[in-house]
Order: C-alpha cells, then structure tokens, then sequence
C-alpha cells in the first residue's frame, strides 16, 4: 500500500484528524492590556436533532483573553467535529462557549451563532461569559 491509499482509506485522514480534535491554547502575549480578539468561523455545520436535516451557521467570536488564548486551527477542527452531531442551535451556542470557557479563561466571551434560513426561518443565538473590561 503506497502513501496515498492511506490517506483515502475511510475514515479519511480529515475525519481522523478532526475526531481527535482538542481546543489547544497558549499564554496570552500581553495579559497586562485589555484587548479584543474577533474569530469568524463561516462553515459551521450540524444536524437538526428533530429533522437530521443539516444545519449551516456563521460563528463569530469576540473575547478579551485572560491568561491563555485559543490557537486558531485547533479551533477549527474542534468546530468541524459538531458536522455529523444531531444538536439544537441553543444547544451548539452554550457548549462551544461553555468549552472555550473551560480551555482559555477569558476575561470576557461572547459567542453569535448566526444560522442559515430555513423553511422562512432565521435565527441567531447570542451567550456570553464575564464580564467586558473597557480598554
């Protein structure tokens, strides 16, 4: 088997990589000033837990870090692992903020997860943490 059957082989490496996903951070350069990192992440997808139907959403971030801050491509895969999960939109916003709460500690987190019309519905969930220090 060459290189290359391996990495088509199912599950694809891509599927490998994302199922062991884990949100990674790293110390905050400048914990001694308040600032503001904003993260758009336009390729969310999920299922609907009632429909299996699929989900599409645009997550924004906006967070003031405390001593740690999310590196950028852990985040990523750790977005793309919710593809296949049956999960409410209520639901996605509290456990994405809820885990990026436990892994950086930011000093304030705000989470808006803007999903796609359907059936002539629109809806986006907005959740936050802590407090927002005015720099």
């Amino acid at each position: 088997m060459n290189s290359k059957d391996s990495n088509t082989r199912s599950p694809f490496y891509g599927e490998r990589v994302i199922e062991d996903a884990e949100l990674i951070c790293f110390e905050n350069p400048n914990s001694a000033r308040s600032y503001e990192i904003s993260i758009e992440l336009p390729e969310f997808t999920c299922k609907c837990p009632f429909s299996g139907y699929p989900d599409f959403a645009t997550l924004r971030l906006l967070y003031q870090p405390g001593p740690k801050v999310v590196e950028l491509k852990s985040l990523k895969l750790y977005i793309n692992s919710y593809r296949d999960q049956a999960i409410s939109h209520e639901e996605v916003a509290h456990r994405v903020l809820d885990d990026l709460v436990k892994a950086c500690k930011p000093l304030w987190m705000q989470l808006e997860a803007d999903f796609n019309p359907r059936g002539n519905v629109h809806m986006v969930v907005r959740v936050a943490h802590g407090t927002r220090v005015e720099s």
